[in-house]
């Protein structure tokens, strides 16, 4: 599959705001958006006003490049989204948080969502006990997210497990320190997702 091999910065620096694709670097001073915040205080050119269409369109981007989601891969979460029962831009979050990967990240196994499908990716996860390298795969509510016990002897891993002390995971979702491992105790709803994805404004890109 097709996937953005470019510097991943570019993209926060493209929608002016953090998407945290980074990890930690985000946080920390050394973000390139932080320092071109910095430098463009200093500038005094207007920027051009964006119309409707152009912020609906941001939005999108910003929800698919924090998911790592390329754009026929959105469409198919968004067309699913569309044909179940309830609001389509709370579906489509709710598809989009239920992915392996995110959940992986979300657990603390990883500082970032496109680290967290690389781990994924490489066969380090199990899902109820079965190894599963599909990032975008699905879980339920019920499923056990664990590492493979063959790849704990990882120096990765070992640093995980000391690092991932004190996590503080969303409510959907609970974290066994001790024995490494993450249950899905009900699917996602509204209120856990983040509120600076605005999924009105991404129905309303689609529904043109």
């Amino acid at each position: 599959m097709a996937r953005y091999t470019e510097a991943t910065c570019r993209l926060c620096r493209h929608l002016n705001e953090k998407l945290m694709l980074k990890g930690e670097k985000c946080s920390t001073p050394k973000c390139p958006l932080e320092r071109r915040n910095v430098t463009s205080k200093r500038r005094t050119s207007r920027r051009r006003r964006i119309s409707d269409r152009g912020l609906q369109l941001q939005e999108k981007q910003k929800v698919r490049f924090s998911y790592g989601v390329l754009e026929r891969q959105f469409r198919r979460f968004f067309a699913n989204a569309m044909k179940s029962p309830g609001i389509t831009g709370d579906n489509l979050m709710i598809l989009l948080e239920r992915r392996l990967d995110n959940v992986v990240y979300s657990l603390g196994f990883a500082d970032s969502r496109a680290q967290a499908r690389q781990i994924v990716q490489h066969g380090h996860i199990a899902v109820n006990g079965h190894k599963v390298n599909i990032p975008s795969s699905l879980v339920k509510s019920g499923d056990i997210i664990r590492w493979r016990e063959t790849k704990t002897r990882t120096e990765y891993y070992k640093s995980l497990v000391e690092k991932i002390k004190g996590k503080v995971t969303p409510g959907w979702l609970s974290l066994e320190e001790e024995e490494m491992k993450g249950t899905v105790l009900t699917l996602p709803a509204h209120d856990d997702i983040e509120s600076r994805f605005n999924a009105k404004a991404i129905v309303e890109y689609y529904s043109r």
